[in-house]
């Protein structure tokens, strides 16, 4: 998405949802800035989370996540955006 971002995480017992999230903010904003030749933030400093608290719930939400470049106008298809797939679906 050109504007936000939807990540469908498992977490494991190691490391709060907070320290995944700032973890995942700081290597893409890095690699961003790379490959842009820019500097500086790239995310806003907030998040908003959901937990799913049942795993059915896990199909729905990826076919949600996967779908947003369709309902963005970003590919014809959901199969055309190269990032469509995941292990939930």
């Amino acid at each position: 998405m050109p504007d936000h971002a939807h990540w469908l995480l498992a977490l494991g017992q190691d490391k709060p949802l907070a320290k995944v999230v700032e973890s995942l903010k700081s290597f893409s904003a890095r690699e961003a800035n790379l490959a842009t030749g820019r500097t500086g933030p790239v995310w806003a400093r907030a998040y908003h989370d959901h937990a799913l608290r049942r795993a059915q719930d896990l199909q729905q939400i990826a076919r949600y996540i996967v779908a947003n470049p369709l309902r963005a106008g970003l590919v014809q298809r959901v199969g055309d955006y190269p990032y469509w797939n995941a292990v939930w679906l």
